[in-house]
């Protein structure tokens, strides 16, 4: 993919503010929506693809459908900030897919993660099993959600 730096005109934005709501639309009638013939349209989103602007189509998942109604919030600290600790940590948050999000932080925590489960036991045991045998965890402060006030994956343009 190639890592061009592009800028947006109009139409680009349109054209990636129907994708973001509907990724899945047919090429004919994004073009309708964004006032393009279907050709014209067809080579912006190709553009926006190649340039990395857009990144890649997914299907959005409601988690408690599948059985991973419990969002967390953990916050971590490591032992030390050096390069070799944190590339570890990192590396190994890569192999544990209840770690959706994974943010390195300035301030208080060194990282912040969103970490998914099925309920608050199976979280539990995932900080147990895993989350804390991470070599160089010092601590791990969890926040709970009380209420999902908003999620989205859109980007305002």
């Amino acid at each position: 993919m190639a890592v061009t730096t592009r800028r947006l005109d109009d139409i680009d934005r349109r054209i990636l503010r129907v994708l973001q709501e509907q990724g899945r639309i047919q090429n004919n009638e994004l073009a309708e929506r964004v006032g393009l013939s279907p050709s014209p349209c067809l080579r912006r989103v190709r553009m926006l693809e190649e340039s990395g602007v857009i990144e890649r189509y997914v299907a959005l998942l409601d988690a408690s459908k599948i059985g991973m109604g419990l969002t967390v919030f953990a916050r971590v600290w490591l032992t030390d900030q050096r390069a070799e600790t944190v590339e570890h940590f990192t590396e190994e948050v890569e192999r544990l897919p209840q770690i959706v999000e994974c943010h390195l932080m300035a301030g208080d925590c060194d990282f912040l993660l969103r970490v998914v489960a099925a309920d608050l036991d199976a979280y539990r045991r995932f900080q147990v099993d895993h989350l804390t045998r991470i070599e160089a965890v010092r601590s791990v402060k969890t926040e709970i959600p009380m209420q999902r006030i908003k999620l989205t994956s859109e980007l305002p343009l």
